[in-house]
């Protein structure tokens, strides 16, 4: 599926060099563009890949703060230049465009539902937006910008692909120092599916092209991605097993929101050597998915890689109605209420009427 990436404020621009570079290095050629842009200079000068930046009247090229609505408003502001950076970039071979950014920042969770929204408004072909949840001990400022992006950005895409920072980091790392972890995890995953269609060395016996992933994003709302890797048998007769526990492993385990498993839609992929995945294993892997997400519309194929192993990518469409984002939700109308909460006056805690003022 060839895309467009736009990464917006700091995690979006990381993100989104390392799916273009991952792209490049497996010569998937899915990625026709990537873009990064930011209100602060410093961010993007760290950057490989081109740059954007914004708001350079308002805020001097030093950021927005942790003030997603003053991002907001600074993308509405300068939507035409983003638009006007963007041309010749999105060309009739791109068959979506994938907003990139950190949900819970200034930037990224402000300015992403506003660039969605003007995409929208200009082109035809498909608008994604890949966002990240901020972790459960990150700050409650991170917690309720989230909330209120989130919000806003499933009105605004075609669908939004979350993925919780709590996912996809090592289990002895904390979220910060897992974030190059966890932004290589997502390159991986996220590379895999924006590859489904396009020319690898290898054929496959049941193709999956960008149309499956396409349809499977089509409900909209909120879609996840899982991920599972296992050695694979030389003979596919032997990989039955293999595939299935694959496939139970991404979905039960591996997915970018933990325990979101019911769906509208999903759509399996098995990468591998062609001459080792079994069709007796996909097909019993791709009824096993439609059992556990109770969805009826279940895809699935064939993704060739010249790789010893066998990996299942899940993708997941419609999953707002989880436990999972429920939680979540929870938790940033908590931190909004706290954050708009009056803060007391420290004057207060020196009230003394034996002590006279110095002045």
């Amino acid at each position: 599926m060839k895309v467009v990436l736009i990464g917006v404020g700091q995690a979006g621009g990381k993100i989104t060099q390392a799916l273009a570079e991952y792209d490049y290095e497996m010569g998937f050629d899915a990625v026709q563009g990537a873009l990064a842009v930011n209100t602060a200079e410093a961010d993007l000068q760290a950057l490989d890949i081109d740059t954007l930046l914004i708001g350079r009247d308002r805020v001097k090229g030093h950021g927005v703060g942790g003030d997603n609505e003053l991002g907001a408003q600074i993308m509405e502001e300068e939507a035409t230049e983003v638009m006007n950076e963007l041309d010749g970039r999105i060309t009739s071979k791109a068959e979506g465009l994938v907003i990139v950014a950190g949900l819970g920042g200034g930037t990224g969770s402000g300015g992403a539902p506003m660039l969605a929204r003007e995409l929208n408004r200009i082109y035809d072909i498909p608008v994604y937006v890949l966002g990240v949840l901020p972790g459960r001990n990150e700050g409650s400022i991170y917690q309720a910008n989230a909330g209120r992006s989130l919000k806003t950005v499933v009105r605004e895409a075609d669908s939004t692909i979350l993925i919780d920072n709590d996912a996809w980091h090592a289990t002895d790392e904390s979220v910060e120092e897992g974030f190059d972890t966890i932004n290589q995890n997502i390159a991986q995953r996220v590379g895999l599916l924006l590859a489904a269609g396009e020319v690898i060395d290898g054929v496959a016996e049941s193709v999956v092209d960008s149309s499956e992933v396409i349809n499977t994003l089509r409900p909209g709302g909120i879609a996840s991605i899982g991920y599972a890797s296992v050695a694979a048998a030389e003979d596919s007769a032997d990989n039955v097993n293999n595939i299935t526990s694959a496939t139970r492993n991404a979905l039960l385990a591996g997915t970018s929101l933990p325990n979101a498993v019911d769906a509208d839609t999903a759509l399996l992929v098995i990468a591998g050597d062609p001459d080792r995945i079994s069709r007796k294993g996909v097909e019993r892997a791709r009824s096993w998915v439609e059992d556990e997400t109770g969805s009826l519309e279940v895809r699935g194929g064939d993704f060739p890689l010249d790789t010893e192993r066998l990996a299942a990518l899940i993708l997941l469409g419609g999953v707002e109605r989880s436990h999972r984002i429920d939680e979540f939700l929870d938790r940033a109308r908590e931190a909004h209420k706290q954050a708009n909460e009056p803060s007391p006056n420290p004057n207060e805690a020196f009230d003394n009427e034996e002590l006279d003022d110095l002045f």
